[in-house]
């Protein structure tokens, strides 16, 4: 599979998160339930803020004129703080996406060093496309459960999918959450892109009975952790 066709395929998966503080990027991850809910994932500081201040959260799809308005009573919002990622379950309405989300990297394994990764997302300074990036994965920081990418990560497009390619087959590895800039000098250079690894999604990769099933779960409102990420790319304002 070339890159041009992982993105097409991937792009019907891909969302623009808007909320009253800025935008960010979130990807399908679970297809329509039974009870007709649905799994956006995306990095848990695009949307911690309008989590704790029960504010609405509208989701446009991506390559169409798609868009939701929701609200904190028709969603559930699960927040890994430590690892920056975030699920948002709720009923996808007018959102028409696709019936099968990619498979994420298998629990426990992660991308090898040197193997090079693509992301997809909505960067400020290009709105409102949708752009593709792509760089070598540095390292593996085990501490964070993080890749360190030789690329960009530019304001919005946090929360966005992280993917390689493997045998042929697009596979989700990761979620867009930060770029640290090379500030050792005094100047701004360039530095590495964060990418989170999948490891909330797994445990959220399953069906709600309802939305209330849904809620009763889901990560109680406290206030959002004062940044600690560089500033630049990986915010979501």
């Amino acid at each position: 599979m070339e890159w041009y066709e992982a993105v097409e395929r991937l792009t019907p998966h891909v969302v623009r998160i808007n909320t009253p503080q800025g935008s960010g990027t979130g990807f399908l991850i679970t297809h329509p339930s039974g009870a007709g809910l649905c799994g956006v994932a995306t990095a848990a500081h695009v949307v911690d803020q309008a989590h704790y201040w029960e504010q609405p959260i509208r989701l446009d799809r991506a390559g169409t004129t798609e868009s939701i308005l929701v609200r904190a009573a028709d969603r559930a919002v699960f927040l890994d703080e430590p690892r920056d990622t975030a699920v948002i379950v709720f009923r996808p309405g007018g959102l028409a996406f696709p019936a099968t989300p990619f498979s994420l990297l298998a629990e426990g394994l992660y991308a090898k060093i040197g193997n090079l990764i693509g992301w997809v997302g909505y960067p400020a300074i290009a709105h409102p496309s949708l752009c593709f990036f792509t760089g070598s994965i540095s390292a593996w920081v085990e501490e964070t459960s993080s890749y360190l990418v030789d690329g960009v990560a530019i304001n919005g497009v946090s929360g966005g999918p992280a993917f390689v390619i493997h045998g042929g087959t697009l596979l989700i590895a990761g979620v867009v959450s930060a770029y640290m800039p090379n500030t050792v000098t005094g100047q701004t250079l360039p530095g590495l892109a964060v990418v989170r690894d999948v490891y909330q999604f797994h445990a959220l990769v399953r069906q709600f009975g309802s939305l209330g099933e849904a809620k009763e779960s889901e990560s109680p409102p406290s206030p959002p952790p004062q940044p600690t990420r560089e500033a630049g790319g990986g915010s979501a304002t």
